[in-house]
């Protein structure tokens, strides 16, 4: 895969397809483009064009030392998609990357035709300020992979640990197996916990899709609706599943994604 060095940092990325219209995703805490593969292929077929990357601190994307904020990696996202030439656009960011997508709309609304903001938060409160310190505590001493088993458990739902066994084993066996350095993890981590547009959200005026997990508890989805509703003309909707439904139940997340698209291109 291509990489380009912007920013000061070397970012890894992938664009596919030759539609009319293109759709750049945002990364997770601790995904790398990879994340996107249950995505991609409906994208493509929906004749869009997709952009995936890798944030700084993951994948073969660089990770110089830390902490990032959610505005840095927005300004990555920018100097990508000025380097690649795109300058109209739809932007979809999942948690973390739903963060990016909300500093990104407020700094560079003018390349945007609309954006999609998936199970993230204007602010984290109280309820997971405490779970991503937690998280911050334990990395150093247990490393990351460890930590991502206890994500595991926030992110799905109850049916998928009854029912899906082995797809179960295969994300824990992906998490066993995450090389990303303790300091990234920790550089990306104060991204979320830091993350805050709760001041800034009425400034959106781009058209926006905030999605849910409709049994999200890793980020309640209270947090999710009190995005949208800081966002003027905002549109909402939720999928089945929980933090991880891009993963668990993709069909549908990916259906209510391309129907907004549809709606503004």
């Amino acid at each position: 895969m291509p990489k380009v060095n912007l920013n000061g940092v070397t970012l890894n990325y992938q664009l596919e397809g030759d539609g009319p219209e293109t759709l750049v995703l945002v990364n997770g805490l601790a995904d790398d483009l990879v994340s996107w593969d249950f995505q991609v292929p409906a994208f493509l077929k929906a004749g869009l064009r997709v952009l995936r990357f890798d944030n700084r601190g993951i994948g073969e994307s660089d990770a110089p030392a830390g902490p990032y904020t959610s505005r840095m990696l927005a300004d990555d996202a920018k100097a990508l998609v000025d380097e690649l030439g795109l300058d109209s656009f739809h932007l979809m960011g999942v948690s973390m990357g739903g963060m990016i997508v909300q500093e990104f709309a407020i700094a560079y609304p003018e390349v945007l035709r609309s954006v999609t903001m998936a199970c993230t938060y204007a602010a984290p409160g109280e309820f997971c300020s405490r779970m991503f310190s937690m998280w911050g505590d334990l990395a150093p001493s247990v490393g990351v992979p460890f930590v991502m088993r206890d994500v595991t458990l926030w992110a799905f739902t109850v049916p998928f640990f009854e029912e899906r066994t082995d797809d179960l084993r295969e994300f824990e066996a992906g998490m066993a197996e995450l090389t990303m350095p303790v300091d990234a993890y920790l550089s990306q981590l104060n991204v979320i916990q830091q993350h805050d547009t709760t001041d800034r959200l009425a400034s959106i005026a781009t058209p926006t899709l905030v999605l849910a997990g409709e049994e999200d508890i890793l980020i309640p989805v209270r947090l999710s609706r009190r995005l949208h509703d800081g966002i003027p003309g905002a549109q909402w909707a939720t999928v089945p599943g929980g933090h991880a439904c891009l993963w668990e139940t993709p069909d549908p997340f990916n259906k209510a994604v391309i129907e907004f698209i549809k709606e503004h291109s």
